[in-house]
């Protein structure tokens, strides 16, 4: 499997080669023979114009001795029919004519030429009298070893990566989410594997998130259900108002903790929100501050979102200065630098020093709270969750004279937007 890849792309190029050189061995050998018949053809009207058919026994002789002392050859001339005209230097075999390449020896070459008349001129020299050269195959050959050998180390190094990207992968697919896979360089290897990072981080993120809710959750639910059971029990014994109101209250609280868990879990998995349209804020706010009777101010400010989400959004940070803050809690809707904040103020003792930063953890219990006063359970984490959503913020401020402030910061509608 460590090669797999690796042999598929190499023998890829090395058969790539393989058929480009082919092809430019088919060509070269091609344009060989084109080359090959045209010096014949000139090679015969040269040779038949130094020896025209006119020309006496004599002249041929003594032309036939010039040209063998000029080239150290031995040249014989023959008639149509193979008999020997004129002859110089040493004696050519008899079937010379027949098979001019098995008298070859060592350095010698034979060569035969027909002439136009019919007449043959056999010449036996040290080297042949054609163009000659190196031979272009063995050009093509070593081409292809060097591009071969020079691309051995590139494409090895381009599949160590992918190998490495998929061994980061199988180990992240085991169950081992902090794996991670090597992302140097710029090209696309590196961008598959920042994106495969940034994914796993994601569902590491995610993974990480569930698995503290569920353990919070568990945590936070053994409360009420004891509390719940304890009062079916004594319902049961003696019925009363004050039991069954208990009960009840228990019971809301179980579906309220229930809901915050599934609302955090949907929107730890949604990139974008189901409902946008234009939220007039300061409405929003007044609805939800008649509600839980808490003074509501400011400007009337319009924002794209979720009416139903920012609405929760409104009423967890009131309810949780109920709670946990004292009165008077008051809201209040602003502009500022070109976004909207909504700003929720209590006055009571405020957040810890040095906790701040935690709490708008899931389930975030102050220094000091018992466990039996239970913690914060989900509202402020859901409020952080909401405004991320929508393209804003939330962040506590310690009023100087004492108290806790939400200020939630969100982008305004703008004219354009519809």
């Amino acid at each position: 499997m460590r090669s797999r890849l690796f042999l598929k792309i190499y023998l890829t190029l090395l058969a790539s080669l393989g058929a480009v050189a082919i092809a430019s061995a088919a060509f070269v050998w091609l344009g060989q023979g084109e080359e090959e018949s045209g010096w014949q053809s000139q090679r015969a009207r040269f040779v038949a114009a130094l020896i025209p058919p006119d020309m006496d026994q004599k002249s041929v002789e003594a032309t036939l001795d010039r040209l063998s002392r000029a080239f150290d050859a031995d040249i014989a001339v023959y008639d149509p029919h193979g008999g020997l005209i004129a002859s110089a230097g040493q004696p050519l075999p008899h079937d010379v004519l027949a098979r001019p390449w098995r008298h070859g020896k060592g350095k010698l070459h034979t060569m035969v030429t027909e002439l136009p008349d019919g007449r043959a001129v056999a010449a036996r020299m040290a080297w042949p009298f054609r163009p000659s050269g190196r031979n272009p195959l063995a050009y093509l050959a070593l081409i292809a070893g060097v591009v071969g050998l020079a691309a051995y180390p590139v494409v090895r190094h381009l599949t160590r990566r992918l190998e490495q990207l998929r061994v980061g992968v199988d180990a992240w697919g085991r169950g081992d989410f902090v794996a991670r896979v090597p992302a140097k360089g710029s090209d696309e290897v590196a961008t598959v594997a920042k994106s495969f990072n940034k994914a796993a981080d994601h569902v590491e993120r995610l993974i990480k998130s569930h698995r503290a809710l569920l353990a919070n959750a568990s945590h936070e639910l053994r409360s009420p259900l004891a509390r719940l059971r304890m009062a079916i029990d004594l319902y049961e014994e003696a019925p009363d108002e004050r039991r069954k109101e208990e009960i009840i209250r228990n019971l809301a609280e179980l579906d309220m903790l229930v809901e915050e868990i599934l609302l955090a879990s949907r929107l730890d998995n949604v990139e974008t929100l189901d409902e946008i349209e234009p939220v007039d804020l300061l409405a929003l706010a007044s609805e939800e501050g008649a509600r839980n009777g808490v003074e509501v101010s400011g400007t009337p400010v319009t924002v794209m979102g979720d009416a139903r989400l920012l609405g929760r959004l409104a009423r967890n940070l009131m309810q949780n200065a109920l709670r946990h803050g004292g009165p008077p809690v008051s809201c209040t809707v602003a502009r500022a630098d070109g976004r909207v904040e909504l700003t929720v103020r209590d006055h009571g003792s405020g957040i810890p020093n040095g906790e701040s930063a935690r709490v708008f953890e899931p389930f975030y219990r102050p220094s000091g709270r018992g466990e039996a006063a239970g913690g914060w359970g989900l509202g402020l984490a859901l409020v952080r969750q909401i405004a991320e959503r929508h393209g804003g913020a939330v962040r506590y401020e310690s009023p100087p004279d004492g108290g806790a402030c939400f200020v939630v910061t969100l982008p305004v509608k703008r004219s354009s937007e519809r």
